[in-house]
């Protein structure tokens, strides 16, 4: 594990050996491995220094960011426009419904905006916060000469998640940002945590997942 992460989870073994309620802690990482092994040595710590290991179920807010957001999106669906019996799709399912939009519109070319590149072209339009003509032209410049078609595959693409009512993850990271913006609805969740442990957390989007 690296040292990063051994140190969360010291640092998170610590506040419950001292007596932090573990349902007050948000312990965040990047991969649901990564969350098992990490909630898995946060047990072995707190059995070696008290003699009883706090289960990691106790840990209800420790995990990766889409089940986190879910969960908070689920009890403010209708406030922000959703329903909350929305699905969730992972990148693979995404990829799936962005290449079925794409053939849709009759766009199979270039290669190497095939499948898992045309999500990756609305990800970074979607998380950055940039006009699909800007992402075209500087993430993805071998795109740009074909400007129209990914604009109409991608507005296929939203129009079929909004009919199979599916959020992928750049829409539950969206969606929860614009819940914790608005001061009625998060006001509630102000003071659900006492301590937010993110591990190896990078910003690399505009949508900041956390506030």
């Amino acid at each position: 594990m690296p040292g990063q992460t051994a140190t969360l989870a010291h640092r998170v073994a610590h506040l419950l050996v001292n007596g932090a309620d573990p349902r007050r802690i948000l312990l965040m990482t990047f991969s649901r491995r990564a969350a098992a092994r990490l909630t898995a040595r946060v047990e072995r710590i707190t059995a070696q220094a008290t003699g009883t290991a706090v289960a990691a179920e106790a840990l209800t807010w420790a995990g990766t960011f889409p089940p986190a957001s879910a969960r908070i999106l689920r009890d403010h669906a209708l406030a922000v426009g959703l329903h909350p019996e929305f699905s969730i799709h992972d990148r693979e399912d995404s990829a799936d419904l962005a290449d079925l939009c794409r053939h849709g519109t009759g766009f199979l070319r270039p290669r190497p905006l095939s499948h898992q590149g045309t999500c990756a072209v609305y990800s970074r339009a979607v998380s950055a916060e940039e006009p699909l003509a800007e992402v075209l032209h500087r993430p993805f410049p071998w795109v740009a000469q074909w400007e129209t078609e990914p604009q109409a595959a991608l507005q296929i693409y939203v129009a079929a998640k909004q009919a199979q009512n599916v959020l992928d993850y750049d829409d539950l990271l969206l969606a929860r940002a614009q819940v914790i913006s608005d001061t009625p609805i998060s006001h509630p969740h102000q003071g659900r945590w006492d301590h937010v442990l993110i591990d190896e957390y990078e910003d690399t989007s505009a949508s900041r997942p956390v506030s």
